[in-house]
């Protein structure tokens, strides 16, 4: 993946208007997409189909309308969704035996970035080789294919209806939320038409915000990254419960009765405690370098292993298969449910936690007492040479100290940064201030060795 031009760990991302997230090499994008599908049908009958869905942000129309015209002009059929999540797309893909899903969004950024991620026909994240391809064919001369060849443009108009069919699905059929009120924040996002319908159809008595998108307030002081909006309207509805998802779905947060915030190691820890009591857990839970390491004292004392990815949902799943594992996710609630979903759903992740809740018995600020998390200070030590200080003998040394002091009772992570001069240094432990000065000498001793090198 390092040696990629264009995509990153969740496909391709960037300010609108600036190369690549721009109209001209989207529209290449599209036909270097619908060439390496063709190339893969060569053997059987018909054009690759192509399905596109797409967050509320303004600048999904031009990148819609460039992909149709880049896929058509390759000989691609296409079905367009419109705003749909993430997760949906992935779904659909599947569903509908697409040959590739596309999804324009930029997840939890501004309305000023945009993206392009994409999913195979299994509906998870395409493979390292066929990103290659689409990279080396989007430097390719751009070439349509003879008329009667070209690629058709049909617009789905049951795509909601399907996707909410396939939440529901993923709990018992007699699974109801009669008598539960909830309070969902949809960042005013892809999930605004498809989330309320869904908690209302299985019975909730459902408060929405964030469900008004204009083009541009997508995240905007609204969603998973700013929950004091859905924090404050729990409290105010009296809610025994909210999620708060991001722009494009495929994270969630939560908040419980007393407006106290919960993350994805809330939500993993109380998914584990269920489906380990009812024998459903498969396999080591799935974290990240950032996940609490209180989620993982908390999971061994069920006696359920942590095992920690990289950051990065695609990276999480890596370790699932690896492992033969069903549940894992990262602390910003980007969470997989592989008996149920192949990639991160905000949607079906906050049904999960609903049922799990059910399961156990309580709500959500009782079942995570058994969760005490570690105070975590992250520095951020931004400069030339940062990346590089790491593999100096003062910042190994440093490091391999701290681990030493922390041994058994915390954990130390220096992670540099893929696209910036940037090293992020993580101490936790029980100790705040203990924390603080280790994380503040770890990153006097990161910086000055950037200086040097």
């Amino acid at each position: 993946m390092n040696q990629r031009k264009y995509f990153g760990t969740d496909g391709i991302r960037g300010r609108v208007g600036e190369w690549p997230i721009s109209a001209d090499f989207v529209l290449r994008l599209g036909r270097a997409l619908g060439v390496v599908l063709g190339r893969h049908r060569k053997k059987s009958s018909g054009r690759p189909l192509v399905l596109i869905g797409k967050d509320t942000r303004a600048s999904g129309y031009m990148f819609e309308s460039a992909l149709e015209a880049g896929l058509t002009a390759a000989g691609a059929d296409v079905r367009l969704f419109g705003p749909m999540p993430t997760p949906a797309v992935a779904y659909l893909t599947r569903s509908l035996r697409a040959d590739a899903g596309i999804v324009i969004s930029a997840s939890h950024n501004p309305h000023y970035d945009n993206g392009i991620k994409f999913f195979s026909t299994d509906g998870e994240k395409l493979s390292d080789e066929i990103e290659a391809q689409i990279e080396q064919e989007v430097e390719a001369p751009f070439t349509t294919v003879d008329s009667h060849h070209l690629g058709k443009v049909v617009r789905v108009t049951d795509a909601v209806t399907r996707y909410a069919e396939f939440c529901k699905a993923t709990v018992p059929e007699d699974f109801s939320l009669a008598g539960v009120k909830i309070v969902l924040d949809c960042a005013h996002g892809a999930t605004y038409q498809v989330a309320p319908k869904v908690f209302a159809e299985l019975g909730a008595d459902v408060h929405v915000i964030g469900d008004k998108p204009d083009g541009f307030n997508i995240n905007h002081d609204i969603g998973s990254t700013h929950p004091q909006a859905l924090q404050k309207a729990v409290l105010e509805q009296h809610a025994d419960i909210g999620f708060a998802f991001d722009g494009d779905g495929d994270r969630v947060q939560v908040v419980d009765r007393n407006g106290m915030l919960g993350d994805g190691d809330d939500m993993l820890y109380v998914l584990a405690r269920s489906w380990q009591a009812r024998g459903l857990l498969k396999g080591p839970v799935v974290g990240t370098l950032m996940s609490n390491y209180g989620l993982q004292q908390a999971l061994a004392g069920l006696g359920v292993e942590l095992i920690r990815a990289n950051v990065g949902d695609r990276f999480v799943l890596q370790k699932l298969k690896e492992h033969s594992g069903v549940l894992g996710g990262e602390t910003s609630g980007h969470l997989l449910c592989l008996d149920r979903a192949t990639t991160g759903d905000g949607i079906v992740a906050a049904l999960a936690v609903l049922e799990a809740l059910r399961f156990l018995g309580q709500d959500m600020a009782d079942a995570r007492q058994g969760l005490t998390k570690m105070p975590q200070i992250m520095i951020n030590v931004r400069a030339t040479g940062a990346r590089e200080a790491l593999n100096t003998d003062a910042v190994r040394q440093a490091l391999a100290d701290t681990e030493q002091a922390l041994r058994g009772r915390g954990r130390v992570v220096l992670r540099a940064s893929g696209t910036e001069p940037l090293v992020r240094v993580t101490v936790e432990a029980a100790d705040e201030a203990e924390v603080r000065q280790m994380a503040e000498r770890l990153a006097d001793v990161v910086k000055s060795a950037s200086e040097r090198s």
